[in-house]
């Protein structure tokens, strides 16, 4: 039985079978080579400057909510690490206590063993002072009584003993799950933050600078609605102490952003508040979303010097109103503390501290 082997195609005809096969697919797709419809830009052309710059702008939005997120789980953490840690010294200390008390009730118990190994008749009557015999009996009985009430004593410090070790043990659990937030949530950060600056690598150096100072211009524009220079007006500060945060933060702008920041040279949004009420003898709230609670509401229209305006829905950014429609605030990762008009975000909540 022969075998026949399939002659391979001659390379003109490989080649005019692969033309034809290219132009088959490209009429299915409704394209034209040199005519007027355009091909579509292929996977590997990079993005232009404005689809990465709203691409890391979005990013570092998503960044700073994740980094309000890292502020709560990491102000949780510190709260259960000193409520375990008080937890676990009332145990050590109920402990301390409770043994003492065993060693009281035992060396009772081995004094009654010893005194009542004899009949008590047998004991009055042998005994060379029966006067003596008796006070000591009567001393023993009411030993007795106070070592009823001493061992029900400890039962009840047994008892809220074994609830503080499972308060403490419930606590320590509550830790570490805070502590797998707390990575979790810096995780996050480093992810979105790596990816935006992934973005700004592929633009080439001169593109790169261009929307930088784009960005600069329009922060500026955003600012001072148009003029050249910030006018805050002359509506005084609620107080003497919003007179003087609002001073501290003024004092740091140009500060760079840094994500879980307090300063003093570094903030992120909610850092630069924390910061500069702490200036003025007051402390706030760690994250913004806590911030939105920690005064007096007012409406927009009220806001004076120094209070707290709260953006976004779910609150996760925070700036400080300076007057004249202006925020002073840490805008988000890659920028500095800047002066902003208040409608350049959407306001959520207004708060006089």
């Amino acid at each position: 039985m022969s075998v026949h082997r399939r002659t391979p195609l001659p390379g003109v005809q490989r080649l005019a079978r692969a033309l034809a096969l290219t132009a088959a697919a490209t009429s299915a797709l409704g394209l034209t080579v040199g005519g007027a419809a355009a091909a579509p830009l292929s996977p590997a052309d990079p993005p232009s400057r404005s689809e990465v710059k709203q691409q890391v702008d979005q990013l570092y939005e998503e960044a700073e909510r994740a980094s309000e997120k890292y502020n709560a789980a990491q102000e949780q953490q510190k709260r259960l690490q000193s409520e375990a840690g008080s937890l676990q010294d009332q145990v050590a200390a109920g402990q301390e206590e409770l043994n003492r008390m065993r060693g009281d009730l035992a060396a009772v118990a081995a004094a009654q063993y010893r005194s009542q190994g004899l009949d008590p008749t047998l004991r009055l009557m042998l005994d060379q002072d029966p006067a003596g015999y008796l006070t000591g009996a009567r001393s023993l009985e009411q030993a007795t009584v106070r070592q009823g009430d001493s061992l029900r004593e400890l039962a009840e410090r047994q008892r809220r003993l074994d609830e503080r070790r499972y308060e403490a043990g419930a606590k320590l659990a509550e830790l570490e799950q805070a502590r797998q937030q707390l990575a979790a949530a810096k995780e996050d950060v480093h992810q979105r933050l790596a990816r935006a600056q992934q973005l700004l690598n592929g633009l080439a150096p001169a593109e790169r600078a261009r929307m930088v100072a784009d960005d600069a211009r329009e922060a500026r524009q955003r600012a001072t609605r148009g003029t050249d220079r910030i006018d805050l007006g002359d509506q005084p500060p609620s107080s003497d102490r919003a007179a003087a945060a609002l001073a501290a933060a003024i004092s740091k702008i140009g500060s760079p952003y840094v994500y879980g920041s307090t300063g003093p040279r570094t903030f992120d949004c909610s850092g630069l508040m924390y910061w500069s009420w702490r200036q003025a003898g007051v402390t706030l709230p760690r994250t913004s979303q806590a911030q939105a609670s920690a005064g007096r509401r007012v409406s927009l229209a009220d806001a004076r010097p120094g209070d707290l305006v709260i953006f976004y829905s779910d609150r996760h950014h925070v700036g400080m109103y300076a007057g004249g429609g202006v925020v002073v605030h840490a805008p988000y990762p890659g920028a500095r503390v800047r002066y902003e008009s208040v409608s350049a975000m959407p306001v959520n909540t207004v708060v006089r501290v």
